[in-house]
């Protein structure tokens, strides 16, 4: 799907992406399937529906109807599957392939056939997969990890300052800042300065907006939308704009100083060449895979680290056993090595935990590659597609058991990870288009965990009740924690028992060895 000039995706006359078809073309036995009660003709299931809360309602919905159903929205069908045995099937790739569903279609836009957003006949994804893969091998990574505690460390310069004002600190905010600025520095170069601005940095605000209009697209009715979206319409064009142009302004003066950036992935993207092709990215797909990692590579990560945050602090003896984990493991260095932080076994289970309840991409659609029976009970024709409503998957009480609700890292002991099924699992996606960056990710994120818990404990406003808000990814409102810093001691409890294989080792999306 081509971009106009304005940032608009074309539509078709229903006001849809481009392209999109209703569940209804790709499920010969969609009566079979549950939906909502009281659908209404022409608006569908609306009623009880909150427009900023679709993910929410789905999860409603989902334990209402069962692990296969449906939701009518724009007068077209969309099937949701969340159970293990279903979801299972469909990461089969032999059957299954990705599919753009209207959500990240809405931010083609913006992103076009970037890594995430592409089409799979598109081959600029692959292009790029192929070329930027390296830029995620353990020896680019030991390469980001001072950086990262770099970014990490003007994290704490604020947090000090914070408490020693006597405020509490915004959680979402500040991790927001915190993978903004990693992801830029390891992966661009580029220093957006966010700890030394009162507010987020203008490049934050206008790709929440982007993520936030794609997300109203989802739940105002087509034919509606040019009159009730005009107005957040413009701000979206303006907002695109600015996130192209803040990105070429990064990729020319990388251009003019002459200087690379050490194999980071801009100068991959600029300088590397396809290994068996000879191709190279075009600037316009420089500019999409840019704007892609800024965006997808910080916005998902905060989340993850926000969720946690919040469930570290309601549960203090959780916390209390990751910090005497840190205090063995990392002793007293002043900061940790790069392989100690594969070492923090339990604080990992924390994250993955953090990540099972609210996997902050709560969902990704796949679609049929050929004519195939779903589980051996649901045909469904070549193209068609469901949304895997992973955020129910990760609370499957088949699979997780009767208290699924609750927050347990135990979860991802090793000996409880080799005990469940494939595929239960899938924070980042699934096959071949799964999150290329989901190490980055795992790491940065267990590392800042270790550093906050190591000088810090976390106290909740017991008034709190979590919230969460909606823009395509997740993310917890208006979490603010109060902190107490804590004095360092090294060796207060035993390390992890040797038997268990680092983190790093032990992938749960994919498996041991991954």
């Amino acid at each position: 799907m081509a971009e106009t000039t304005t940032g608009v995706a074309p539509t078709t006359e229903t006001g849809l992406p481009k392209g999109f078809r209703g569940a209804e073309q790709g499920w010969p036995e969609l009566h079979r399937i549950p939906h909502p009660p009281r659908r209404l003709p022409l608006l569908g299931d609306v009623l009880g529906a909150d427009r900023r809360t679709p993910v929410q309602d789905s999860m409603r919905y989902a334990r209402q109807l069962g692990p296969i159903f449906r939701r009518m929205a724009f007068g077209k069908e969309f099937v949701f599957v969340w159970g293990a045995e279903l979801a299972a099937d469909m990461a089969d790739e032999s059957r299954f392939a990705k599919h753009v569903g209207l959500g990240v279609a809405n931010l083609r836009p913006v992103a076009g056939d970037g890594l995430f957003t592409a089409y799979n006949h598109e081959p600029n994804w692959q292009l790029a997969h192929d070329v930027l893969a390296p830029g995620f091998s353990r020896e680019a990574m030991e390469g980001y990890h001072p950086m990262m505690l770099a970014v990490a460390g003007r994290l704490t310069d604020h947090w000090d300052r914070e408490l020693a004002a006597g405020r509490a600190v915004d959680v979402p905010g500040d991790m927001t800042k915190l993978t903004l600025e990693t992801i830029a520095r390891t992966g661009f170069g580029h220093d957006f300065g966010s700890f030394e601005r009162p507010r987020l940095h203008p490049f934050v605000n206008a790709m929440v907006g982007t993520l936030t209009y794609a997300q109203r697209l989802n739940s105002v009715p087509a034919p509606l939308a040019p009159l009730l979206l005009r107005g957040a319409s413009r701000r979206n064009e303006a907002d695109i704009a600015y996130l192209n142009r803040t990105v070429d302004d990064l990729v020319r003066a990388r251009r003019e100083s002459g200087e690379g950036g050490g194999g980071d992935l801009l100068d991959r993207m600029l300088e590397t060449a396809h290994p068996e092709t000879g191709e190279r990215l075009s600037a316009e797909n420089v500019r999409r895979q840019v704007i892609t990692f800024l965006v997808a590579g910080h916005e998902t990560t905060s989340g993850a680290l926000s969720f946690a945050l919040h469930y570290l602090s309601r549960h203090p003896e959780i916390a209390a056993r990751a910090r005497a984990e840190v205090d063995a493991v990392w002793g007293d260095a002043e900061v940790p090595g790069y392989d100690q932080v594969a070492k923090l076994r339990y604080v990992r289970r924390v994250l993955d935990e953090a990540l099972r309840l609210w996997p902050t991409a709560p969902a990704f659609a796949r679609e049929a590659r050929l004519d195939t029976v779903l589980a051996g009970d649901h045909p469904m024709r070549r193209g068609g597609w469901a949304l895997v409503l992973t955020s129910m998957l990760h609370r499957d009480p088949e699979v997780w058991g009767a208290d699924a609700e609750r927050f347990d890292p135990d979860r991802f002991d090793p000996k409880a990870v080799r005990s469940r099924a494939k595929h239960t699992f899938k924070p980042f996606g699934t096959g071949a288009r799964a999150c290329i960056g989901r190490q980055f990710a795992l790491h940065e994120a267990t590392l800042v965990l270790g550093l906050l818990l190591r000088r810090y404990d976390l106290r909740p406003d017991p008034d709190y009740r979590l919230r969460v808000t909606e823009r395509l990814t997740l993310m917890p409102e208006g979490l603010r924690l109060h902190l107490e810093r804590r004095t360092v001691s090294a060796g207060v409890s035993p390390a992890p028992a040797p038997d268990e294989a680092p983190s790093e080792l032990r992938c749960p999306v994919h498996g041991a060895g991954d």
